[in-house]
Protein backbone atom coordinates (compact mmCIF):
# COMPACT_ATOMS: atom_id res chain seq x y z
CA UNK A 1 0.00 0.00 0.00
CA UNK A 2 1.09 3.32 -0.94
CA UNK A 3 0.33 6.40 1.30
CA UNK A 4 1.31 9.48 1.63
CA UNK A 5 -0.90 10.77 -1.48
CA UNK A 6 -4.59 12.15 -0.74
CA UNK A 7 -7.51 10.97 -3.35
CA UNK A 8 -6.70 11.49 -6.59
CA UNK A 9 -9.56 13.80 -8.03
CA UNK A 10 -13.03 13.39 -9.77
CA UNK A 11 -12.32 9.45 -8.42
CA UNK A 12 -15.18 7.88 -6.89
CA UNK A 13 -13.81 7.42 -3.00
CA UNK A 14 -16.13 4.52 -1.69
CA UNK A 15 -18.05 2.13 -4.20
CA UNK A 16 -18.52 -1.52 -4.23
CA UNK A 17 -18.43 -3.46 -8.22
CA UNK A 18 -17.03 -5.90 -10.06
CA UNK A 19 -14.62 -5.15 -12.82
CA UNK A 20 -14.04 -6.85 -15.77
CA UNK A 21 -10.49 -8.30 -15.87
CA UNK A 22 -9.51 -7.32 -19.28
CA UNK A 23 -10.82 -3.82 -18.79
CA UNK A 24 -8.71 -0.75 -20.96
CA UNK A 25 -6.59 0.82 -18.68
CA UNK A 26 -5.31 4.09 -20.03
CA UNK A 27 -1.85 5.74 -18.79
CA UNK A 28 -2.76 8.87 -16.44
CA UNK A 29 -0.90 10.87 -14.10
CA UNK A 30 -2.55 12.74 -11.11
CA UNK A 31 -3.90 16.09 -12.58
CA UNK A 32 -2.98 19.09 -9.58
CA UNK A 33 -5.99 20.99 -10.84
CA UNK A 34 -8.62 21.94 -8.17
CA UNK A 35 -11.88 21.19 -8.55
CA UNK A 36 -13.54 24.94 -9.01
CA UNK A 37 -10.24 24.91 -11.91
CA UNK A 38 -11.52 21.94 -13.47
CA UNK A 39 -15.23 23.69 -13.58
CA UNK A 40 -13.80 26.60 -14.74
CA UNK A 41 -11.30 25.25 -17.73
CA UNK A 42 -14.42 23.09 -18.97
CA UNK A 43 -16.51 26.51 -19.08
CA UNK A 44 -14.02 28.78 -20.64
CA UNK A 45 -13.80 25.58 -23.34
CA UNK A 46 -16.99 25.76 -23.73
CA UNK A 47 -17.32 29.80 -24.01
CA UNK A 48 -14.68 29.72 -26.20
CA UNK A 49 -16.50 27.60 -28.78
CA UNK A 50 -19.34 29.89 -28.53
CA UNK A 51 -17.01 32.59 -29.25
CA UNK A 52 -15.75 30.92 -32.26
CA UNK A 53 -19.16 30.01 -33.82
CA UNK A 54 -20.38 33.91 -33.22
CA UNK A 55 -17.38 34.83 -35.30
CA UNK A 56 -17.83 32.53 -37.91
CA UNK A 57 -21.95 33.89 -38.04
CA UNK A 58 -20.85 37.63 -38.30
CA UNK A 59 -18.34 37.17 -40.65
CA UNK A 60 -21.44 35.31 -42.81
CA UNK A 61 -24.25 37.12 -41.92
CA UNK A 62 -24.74 38.09 -45.52
CA UNK A 63 -26.09 34.24 -45.77
CA UNK A 64 -28.62 34.92 -42.67
CA UNK A 65 -32.02 36.01 -43.09
CA UNK A 66 -34.03 37.44 -40.46
CA UNK A 67 -37.71 36.97 -41.21
CA UNK A 68 -38.70 40.26 -38.49
CA UNK A 69 -37.05 43.35 -39.54
CA UNK A 70 -34.78 41.60 -42.57
CA UNK A 71 -31.48 43.29 -40.91
CA UNK A 72 -28.61 41.07 -39.42
CA UNK A 73 -27.31 42.77 -36.34
CA UNK A 74 -24.51 41.48 -33.98
CA UNK A 75 -27.01 41.02 -31.67
CA UNK A 76 -29.12 38.73 -34.20
CA UNK A 77 -25.87 36.96 -34.62
CA UNK A 78 -25.66 36.61 -30.91
CA UNK A 79 -28.75 35.67 -30.80
CA UNK A 80 -28.83 32.98 -33.47
CA UNK A 81 -25.52 31.22 -32.20
CA UNK A 82 -27.29 30.38 -28.93
CA UNK A 83 -30.34 29.08 -30.03
CA UNK A 84 -28.01 27.23 -32.98
CA UNK A 85 -25.72 25.72 -30.03
CA UNK A 86 -29.03 24.86 -27.90
CA UNK A 87 -30.44 23.22 -30.83
CA UNK A 88 -33.72 25.46 -29.69
CA UNK A 89 -34.36 26.57 -33.43
CA UNK A 90 -37.10 28.93 -33.73
CA UNK A 91 -37.06 29.60 -37.21
CA UNK A 92 -37.29 33.58 -37.08
CA UNK A 93 -33.14 33.35 -38.10
CA UNK A 94 -32.07 30.87 -40.82
CA UNK A 95 -28.99 29.97 -43.24
CA UNK A 96 -30.41 31.07 -46.72
CA UNK A 97 -27.07 30.53 -48.94
CA UNK A 98 -25.12 27.50 -49.87
CA UNK A 99 -22.16 28.53 -47.90
CA UNK A 100 -24.09 29.43 -44.51
CA UNK A 101 -25.94 25.80 -44.69
CA UNK A 102 -22.32 24.54 -45.29
CA UNK A 103 -20.85 26.17 -42.42
CA UNK A 104 -23.99 25.09 -40.28
CA UNK A 105 -23.34 21.40 -40.90
CA UNK A 106 -19.24 20.92 -41.72
CA UNK A 107 -18.60 23.58 -38.38
CA UNK A 108 -21.33 24.76 -35.90
CA UNK A 109 -22.69 21.01 -35.91
CA UNK A 110 -19.62 19.51 -34.78
CA UNK A 111 -19.09 22.79 -32.44
CA UNK A 112 -22.33 22.65 -30.99
CA UNK A 113 -22.26 18.35 -30.13
CA UNK A 114 -19.01 19.49 -28.47
CA UNK A 115 -20.62 21.94 -26.21
CA UNK A 116 -23.42 19.90 -25.07
CA UNK A 117 -21.05 17.49 -24.22
CA UNK A 118 -18.75 20.17 -22.22
CA UNK A 119 -22.03 20.84 -20.26
CA UNK A 120 -23.33 17.40 -19.56
CA UNK A 121 -20.20 16.15 -18.53
CA UNK A 122 -19.82 19.03 -16.49
CA UNK A 123 -22.80 18.72 -14.43
CA UNK A 124 -22.67 14.65 -14.51
CA UNK A 125 -19.29 15.35 -12.50
CA UNK A 126 -20.11 17.97 -10.48
CA UNK A 127 -23.44 17.56 -9.77
CA UNK A 128 -25.10 14.11 -10.43
CA UNK A 129 -21.98 11.81 -9.75
CA UNK A 130 -21.41 13.57 -6.77
CA UNK A 131 -24.29 13.41 -4.89
CA UNK A 132 -24.69 9.99 -6.08
CA UNK A 133 -21.23 8.89 -4.57
CA UNK A 134 -22.02 10.66 -1.40
CA UNK A 135 -25.74 9.15 -1.23
CA UNK A 136 -24.07 5.89 -1.38
CA UNK A 137 -21.47 6.16 0.45
CA UNK A 138 -23.99 7.58 3.26
CA UNK A 139 -26.09 4.15 2.46
CA UNK A 140 -22.87 1.83 2.91
CA UNK A 141 -21.61 3.66 6.45
CA UNK A 142 -24.47 3.00 7.81
CA UNK A 143 -24.49 -0.71 7.56
CA UNK A 144 -20.98 -0.81 9.24
CA UNK A 145 -20.86 -1.76 12.43
CA UNK A 146 -18.67 -4.94 13.73
CA UNK A 147 -17.20 -4.63 10.00
CA UNK A 148 -13.15 -5.28 9.63
CA UNK A 149 -11.10 -2.48 8.53
CA UNK A 150 -7.92 -3.47 6.21
CA UNK A 151 -5.64 -1.19 5.72
CA UNK A 152 -3.27 -1.45 2.79
CA UNK A 153 -4.10 -4.38 0.13
CA UNK A 154 -0.88 -5.80 -0.76
CA UNK A 155 0.23 -9.35 -0.75
CA UNK A 156 -0.82 -9.88 3.00
CA UNK A 157 -3.70 -8.29 3.53
CA UNK A 158 -5.11 -9.38 -0.02
CA UNK A 159 -4.38 -13.33 1.44
CA UNK A 160 -6.36 -12.67 4.90
CA UNK A 161 -9.17 -10.91 2.83
CA UNK A 162 -9.79 -14.43 0.84
CA UNK A 163 -9.39 -16.44 3.88
CA UNK A 164 -11.72 -13.97 5.94
CA UNK A 165 -14.75 -14.89 2.98
CA UNK A 166 -13.50 -18.40 2.92
CA UNK A 167 -14.14 -18.57 6.65
CA UNK A 168 -17.97 -17.11 6.41
CA UNK A 169 -17.32 -13.30 6.59
CA UNK A 170 -19.92 -11.42 4.77
CA UNK A 171 -17.40 -9.34 2.07
CA UNK A 172 -19.83 -6.62 3.25
CA UNK A 173 -18.78 -6.50 6.27
CA UNK A 174 -14.91 -5.99 5.14
CA UNK A 175 -13.70 -2.39 3.79
CA UNK A 176 -10.15 -1.97 2.37
CA UNK A 177 -8.34 1.06 2.39
CA UNK A 178 -5.53 1.56 -0.12
CA UNK A 179 -4.27 4.64 -2.79
CA UNK A 180 -3.69 1.72 -5.32
CA UNK A 181 -6.55 1.78 -7.97
CA UNK A 182 -5.26 -1.90 -9.50
CA UNK A 183 -5.10 -3.39 -5.69
CA UNK A 184 -8.50 -2.05 -5.15
CA UNK A 185 -9.97 -3.53 -8.46
CA UNK A 186 -8.40 -6.52 -7.52
CA UNK A 187 -10.62 -6.07 -3.51
CA UNK A 188 -13.90 -5.11 -5.61
CA UNK A 189 -13.87 -8.91 -6.87
CA UNK A 190 -14.15 -10.25 -3.46
CA UNK A 191 -17.44 -8.13 -3.52
CA UNK A 192 -15.89 -5.67 -0.17
CA UNK A 193 -15.86 -2.23 -0.05
CA UNK A 194 -13.08 -0.62 -1.08
CA UNK A 195 -12.14 3.33 -0.34
CA UNK A 196 -8.68 5.27 -2.19
CA UNK A 197 -7.42 7.26 0.76
CA UNK A 198 -4.48 7.80 2.68
CA UNK A 199 -5.15 5.49 5.85
CA UNK A 200 -2.80 7.58 8.02
CA UNK A 201 -5.51 10.38 7.40
CA UNK A 202 -7.81 10.95 10.70
CA UNK A 203 -10.71 11.81 8.55
CA UNK A 204 -10.23 8.45 6.22
CA UNK A 205 -10.62 6.44 9.11
CA UNK A 206 -13.56 8.43 10.48
CA UNK A 207 -15.68 7.98 7.23
CA UNK A 208 -15.31 3.94 7.38
CA UNK A 209 -16.15 3.97 11.59
CA UNK A 210 -13.16 3.01 12.92
CA UNK A 211 -13.85 3.09 16.46
CA UNK A 212 -16.70 0.39 15.85
CA UNK A 213 -14.88 -2.02 13.90
CA UNK A 214 -14.67 -5.49 15.27
CA UNK A 215 -10.44 -5.32 14.41
CA UNK A 216 -7.92 -3.41 11.92
CA UNK A 217 -5.85 -5.53 10.29
CA UNK A 218 -2.90 -3.76 9.25
CA UNK A 219 0.20 -4.03 6.15
CA UNK A 220 1.53 -0.84 4.52
CA UNK A 221 3.97 -2.41 2.99
CA UNK A 222 6.65 -0.45 4.81
CA UNK A 223 7.30 -0.71 8.27
CA UNK A 224 7.33 2.77 9.19
CA UNK A 225 4.01 3.94 7.69
CA UNK A 226 2.23 0.59 9.62
CA UNK A 227 3.25 2.13 12.69
CA UNK A 228 1.98 5.82 11.92
CA UNK A 229 -1.18 3.91 10.68
CA UNK A 230 -1.36 1.96 13.92
CA UNK A 231 -1.10 5.08 15.72
CA UNK A 232 -3.98 6.96 14.49
CA UNK A 233 -6.17 4.17 14.08
CA UNK A 234 -5.21 3.34 18.55
CA UNK A 235 -5.72 7.56 18.89
CA UNK A 236 -9.62 6.95 17.38
CA UNK A 237 -10.30 3.67 18.45
CA UNK A 238 -8.86 3.17 21.75
CA UNK A 239 -10.58 -0.47 21.97
CA UNK A 240 -10.22 -2.27 18.51
CA UNK A 241 -7.74 -4.77 17.93
CA UNK A 242 -5.15 -4.25 15.72
CA UNK A 243 -3.30 -6.61 13.68
CA UNK A 244 -0.05 -5.11 12.08
CA UNK A 245 2.66 -6.63 9.95
CA UNK A 246 5.93 -5.30 10.26
CA UNK A 247 9.27 -6.84 8.87
CA UNK A 248 12.12 -5.67 10.70
CA UNK A 249 13.00 -7.35 14.18
CA UNK A 250 13.71 -4.04 16.01
CA UNK A 251 10.20 -2.65 14.83
CA UNK A 252 7.86 -5.39 16.69
CA UNK A 253 8.21 -3.31 19.77
CA UNK A 254 7.72 -0.32 18.47
CA UNK A 255 4.66 -1.89 16.87
CA UNK A 256 3.31 -2.99 20.02
CA UNK A 257 4.06 0.21 22.11
CA UNK A 258 1.94 2.14 19.20
CA UNK A 259 -0.70 0.13 20.61
CA UNK A 260 -1.04 -3.10 17.91
CA UNK A 261 -2.55 -5.80 19.59
CA UNK A 262 -0.96 -8.25 17.76
CA UNK A 263 2.75 -8.01 15.53
CA UNK A 264 3.11 -10.34 12.54
CA UNK A 265 6.60 -11.14 11.38
CA UNK A 266 6.53 -13.00 8.05
CA UNK A 267 10.10 -12.46 7.47
CA UNK A 268 10.00 -14.12 11.03
CA UNK A 269 7.56 -16.95 10.13
CA UNK A 270 9.58 -17.63 6.80
CA UNK A 271 12.38 -18.36 8.80
CA UNK A 272 10.88 -20.67 11.29
CA UNK A 273 8.84 -22.77 8.31
CA UNK A 274 12.72 -23.44 7.19
CA UNK A 275 14.14 -24.40 9.76
CA UNK A 276 11.43 -26.43 11.14
CA UNK A 277 11.81 -28.17 7.39
CA UNK A 278 15.31 -29.62 8.40
CA UNK A 279 14.39 -31.41 10.92
CA UNK A 280 11.06 -32.94 9.58
CA UNK A 281 9.44 -32.72 6.34
CA UNK A 282 5.96 -32.05 6.93
CA UNK A 283 5.75 -29.62 9.92
CA UNK A 284 5.67 -26.30 7.14
CA UNK A 285 3.18 -28.48 5.54
CA UNK A 286 0.79 -28.82 8.51
CA UNK A 287 1.46 -25.32 9.96
CA UNK A 288 0.54 -24.16 6.39
CA UNK A 289 -3.04 -26.92 6.45
CA UNK A 290 -3.55 -25.60 10.48
CA UNK A 291 -3.68 -22.30 9.03
CA UNK A 292 -5.94 -22.14 6.20
CA UNK A 293 -9.95 -22.61 5.93
CA UNK A 294 -9.32 -25.17 3.42
CA UNK A 295 -6.92 -27.59 5.41
CA UNK A 296 -7.91 -30.70 7.40
CA UNK A 297 -7.66 -28.99 10.73
CA UNK A 298 -8.05 -24.98 11.93
CA UNK A 299 -6.72 -23.12 15.01
CA UNK A 300 -9.31 -21.76 16.74
CA UNK A 301 -9.51 -19.07 19.89
CA UNK A 302 -12.50 -18.61 21.88
CA UNK A 303 -13.99 -17.62 25.35
CA UNK A 304 -14.69 -21.09 27.06
CA UNK A 305 -18.31 -21.65 27.61
CA UNK A 306 -19.81 -21.77 31.37
CA UNK A 307 -19.86 -25.57 30.76
CA UNK A 308 -16.41 -25.78 30.53
CA UNK A 309 -15.06 -24.18 33.50
CA UNK A 310 -13.56 -26.24 36.16
CA UNK A 311 -13.24 -28.86 33.45
CA UNK A 312 -9.36 -29.65 32.04
CA UNK A 313 -8.48 -28.25 28.87
CA UNK A 314 -7.61 -31.54 27.57
CA UNK A 315 -12.20 -31.65 27.80
CA UNK A 316 -13.50 -28.93 25.53
CA UNK A 317 -16.81 -29.21 24.40
CA UNK A 318 -15.91 -28.69 20.84
CA UNK A 319 -13.62 -31.67 20.62
CA UNK A 320 -10.49 -29.89 20.01
CA UNK A 321 -7.51 -30.52 21.31
CA UNK A 322 -6.40 -27.46 23.80
CA UNK A 323 -3.20 -25.57 23.37
CA UNK A 324 -3.06 -22.89 25.12
CA UNK A 325 -4.95 -20.63 27.74
CA UNK A 326 -4.87 -16.88 27.86
CA UNK A 327 -5.99 -15.72 31.64
CA UNK A 328 -6.25 -11.93 32.26
CA UNK A 329 -3.56 -11.51 29.17
CA UNK A 330 -1.40 -14.03 30.30
CA UNK A 331 -0.08 -17.49 28.00
CA UNK A 332 -0.77 -20.82 30.19
CA UNK A 333 0.37 -24.15 28.13
CA UNK A 334 -2.22 -27.13 28.35
CA UNK A 335 1.12 -28.95 30.22
CA UNK A 336 0.83 -26.55 33.48
CA UNK A 337 -1.38 -27.32 36.18
CA UNK A 338 -3.56 -24.11 36.02
CA UNK A 339 -5.16 -25.35 32.46
CA UNK A 340 -6.40 -28.41 34.42
CA UNK A 341 -9.25 -25.85 36.12
CA UNK A 342 -10.60 -23.48 33.40
CA UNK A 343 -12.25 -20.18 34.58
CA UNK A 344 -14.79 -18.06 33.22
CA UNK A 345 -13.18 -15.44 31.15
CA UNK A 346 -10.60 -18.00 29.45
CA UNK A 347 -9.64 -17.53 26.13
CA UNK A 348 -8.63 -21.34 24.66
CA UNK A 349 -6.46 -21.80 21.63
CA UNK A 350 -7.47 -25.13 20.08
CA UNK A 351 -6.77 -26.89 16.89
CA UNK A 352 -10.31 -28.64 15.09
CA UNK A 353 -10.78 -30.63 12.26
CA UNK A 354 -12.74 -29.04 9.69
CA UNK A 355 -15.85 -29.39 8.89
CA UNK A 356 -16.15 -32.13 5.63
CA UNK A 357 -18.77 -29.95 3.97
CA UNK A 358 -16.32 -26.87 4.74
CA UNK A 359 -13.47 -28.65 3.20
CA UNK A 360 -14.89 -30.01 0.31
CA UNK A 361 -16.13 -26.28 -0.61
CA UNK A 362 -12.96 -24.67 -0.09
CA UNK A 363 -10.98 -27.30 -2.36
Amino acid sequence: MATGAGQPPGRNPFRRKVLLADQFRPLRRQVRLPVWGDLGLRLGLAFLLIALVVLIHWWDREGLKDGHDGVISFLDVVYFTMISITTTGFGDIAPISDRSRLIEAVIVTPVRIAVLFIFVGAAYDFVIKRSWEKWRMARIQEQLKGHVVVLGYGVSNGQSVSELIARGTDPRCIVVIDLSEDRLAEAEKLGVNVMAADATRDETLKSVRIAEAASVLVSAGRDDTSILIVLTVRHLAPSVPITVVVRADDNELLARQAGANNVINPVRFTGLLLAGSVKGAHIADYLADLASVGGRVQLVERVVSAAECGKPITDLQSGGTGLRVYRNGRPIGFWEDECQMLQPGDVVVEIVPTAPSESASSS
